[in-house]
């Protein structure tokens, strides 16, 4: 497979990458991002572009992509709607646009939302509205695109947050993680777990519990991870 990384500076993005270049699937990374990510390996293609709100230089690059794992984005603390609207939706929009005009519309667009995206778009929860519009642009763009919405994110292999706070509270409550899992293991996934998910939708091999489903719970991702052998 060859696949597009939005994002992979990101905690989410760094996890997915890892698991990309650890996949025997995948032929080609083509890493789509503002900065470089520090990472070699004979797979992975670099395409540095300041401007993510106009990727038509860069539309080549996107050509023959089998999947495409949107991971970017930012948090909306300390964000006013017009700003956050920027990144969550005019940036996806672009994507969705370049993506379309270099690979079609068949390609698996998996795009990363999070626990709570209000799909009416009509809700009073800031972040929640405007995910849920980036979700709904994308899902009309691609027949087989796929929402993830995982709950509380473990990283895992070094992973570190770019978000200063949320790198904080996950030291903090790091040690807590896998009570969490015991107690309500629907609302936990790790980094691992979401590349390994992604890749198998991207691929097709996933379990009947997971197949056909457009919005994907955490309980959904990690039965994703697993395989087509998930229980």
């Amino acid at each position: 497979m060859k696949v597009i990384l939005f994002g992979g500076s990101g905690m989410v993005g760094q996890g997915v990458l890892r698991e990309c270049l650890a996949d025997d699937r995948v032929t080609q990374v083509v890493s789509v991002g503002r900065r470089a990510l520090r990472v070699s390996h004979p797979k992975l293609c670099e395409v540095l572009r300041q401007d993510l709100a106009d990727l038509s230089p860069v539309e080549a690059d996107l050509a023959g992509a089998d999947g495409v794992f949107y991971c970017l984005g930012v948090s909306s603390v300390g964000l006013k709607e017009d700003a956050y609207r920027r990144v969550t939706v005019d940036l996806t929009q672009e994507a969705v646009r370049a993506v379309r005009a270099a690979s079609g519309d068949e390609v698996r667009f998996l795009y990363v939302s999070g626990g709570g995206t209000d799909s009416t778009e009509q809700g009073r929860v800031m972040w929640a509205r405007v995910k849920g519009e980036a979700e709904n642009l994308v899902l009309a763009a691609f027949p087989r695109a796929v929402m993830f919405r995982p709950g509380f994110i473990q990283p895992r292999d070094g992973i570190r947050s770019k978000t200063a706070w949320y790198a904080a509270v996950y030291a903090v409550t790091g040690v807590l993680t896998p009570v969490l899992r015991l107690v309500a293991p629907g609302t936990v996934n790790d980094t691992r777990e979401i590349g390994r998910a992604m890749l198998n939708v991207a691929a097709g091999t996933v379990s009947l519990q997971v197949e056909g489903k457009r919005i994907l719970d955490p309980r959904d991702i990690a039965l994703a991870a697993e395989g087509p052998e998930a229980p």
